[in-house]
């Protein structure tokens, strides 16, 4: 067999990959391990009986009886309204213990003496978790879908988007009493903690803010806004800027920071300073 030979053209021997900033840089690493915490760490868990909820659409039949077959979806309330016995409420209930509901009530007010009836559910919305704030993809997802966990739905959301930040809120229902925790993802996603993954349950949301950020100003090369890297120092946001121009100097940077009042005010400091979220750096102009 003769060998061929592979011909590169030029154009594709000079291609370079384009360069992405280090924050879209980071949380695109972000995002690729928690598909892999959502894929392989955490383990199955055993599925719930599903609990019907507001919005839910189910399609009841009883059985020799097709008069009393019905469509119908579950009022914001939590009850439907069903032929002969009026308002039923099915809010919180499993599939099953709804059907004895029903049953109960058609052979309580004498309309069926056996009555044996079966409820489908067409759509359900128990089991859904709202993905808001700076994801790809906001909107609402199944845990089912998602595995059950945080990584999971973030990774069904697509993602955290360029503009977002490291830490999630999640807030839902525990054992009858609010709920809510921040995580940092990117802490998880880079220690593995399984502990932060935490387990998501119908009526829970996930909220990702929008990342910390700092603006510079005045004699640098590159003006503007700038994604906040933890532990940023004056320095290291002059840098980021482009660093300071031949009109400038260093010796004349202040910087502008709102207050618990929110009054904004203007001090100097020192290229070891600390620069925080929402921070406006102004370099001044050389005097000399």
């Amino acid at each position: 067999m003769r060998a061929e030979s592979i011909v590169v053209s030029p154009k594709i021997q000079n291609m370079q990959c384009p360069k992405l900033p280090f924050h879209w840089l980071r949380l695109w690493v972000v995002f690729a391990c928690l598909c892999a915490l959502a894929l392989g760490a955490a383990p199955v868990r055993a599925q719930p009986e599903y609990l019907l909820a507001p919005g839910d659409i189910l399609k009841i039949s009883v059985f020799k009886n097709p008069d009393l077959s019905l469509d119908v979806r579950v009022s914001e309330s939590g009850s439907i309204g069903y032929p002969l016995i009026g308002s039923v409420p099915l809010k919180g209930l499993t599939l099953p213990a709804a059907e004895a509901k029903i049953s109960q009530m058609l052979r309580d007010g004498g309309f069926v003496v056996n009555p044996q009836v079966n409820i489908l559910l067409t759509e359900g919305f128990g089991n859904l978790v709202s993905v808001i704030g700076e994801v790809n993809k906001p909107g609402r997802y199944s845990t089912d879908a998602a595995g059950g966990h945080l990584s999971g739905m973030l990774a069904a959301a697509s993602g955290v988007s360029p503009t977002g930040g490291e830490v999630v809120t999640i807030s839902g229902i525990r054992n009858g009493k609010p709920f809510r925790r921040d995580v940092d993802i990117v802490k998880m996603a880079s220690t593995g903690n399984q502990a932060d993954d935490l387990e998501l349950f119908g009526g829970d949301t996930l909220y990702v803010a929008r990342a910390p950020t700092f603006y510079i100003y005045g004699q640098v090369q590159k003006p503007g806004q700038y994604p906040l890297n933890r532990g940023m120092t004056v320095m290291q946001a002059l840098a980021t800027g482009g660093g300071v121009t031949g009109k400038g100097t260093q010796r004349g940077i202040v910087r502008h920071r709102r207050d618990a009042n929110g009054k904004v005010k203007e001090e100097g400091v020192s290229m070891d300073d600390d620069v925080q979220d929402r921070d406006v750096i102004y370099v001044k102009e050389s005097l000399f």
